[in-house]
């Protein structure tokens, strides 16, 4: 079973950056498609960014520009650089690596943009 673990959130001022990382149990990473999605309090959780096979990358409209999703297979681990943080950005933040039919879900972790 391949476990995910989110890291990186915190407290950031508007206009500040915080780097998120997913690091994964296994090696898999190389094979699969993972995703960032996040969930703000009340709303559905959303797609922001995807890195695929290839290193070929999407993001959502509001976070191009901002947001860069980036991939070391070493590691076994993805990151989510954000910059230039909005207060609209808090949400609880979730990496998703597909595989096949297999999805795997971290645990999320926290961002809070506030002055």
């Amino acid at each position: 079973q391949v476990q995910l673990v989110e890291s990186g959130g915190g407290l950031v001022q508007p206009g500040g950056s915080l780097r998120l990382s997913c690091a994964a149990s296994g090696n898999i990473f190389d094979m699969a498609v993972v995703d960032w999605y996040r969930q703000a309090p009340g709303k559905q959780r959303e797609f922001v960014a995807s890195i695929q096979r290839g290193s070929f990358t999407v993001y959502k409209d509001s976070v191009k520009g901002r947001f860069t999703i980036s991939r070391d297979n070493a590691r076994n681990t993805v990151y989510l650089q954000m910059n230039s943080l909005k207060p609209e950005d808090t949400a609880v933040y979730y990496c998703n690596a597909k595989l096949g039919v297999l999805s795997y879900w971290g645990q999320g972790t926290q961002v809070t943009v506030s002055s």
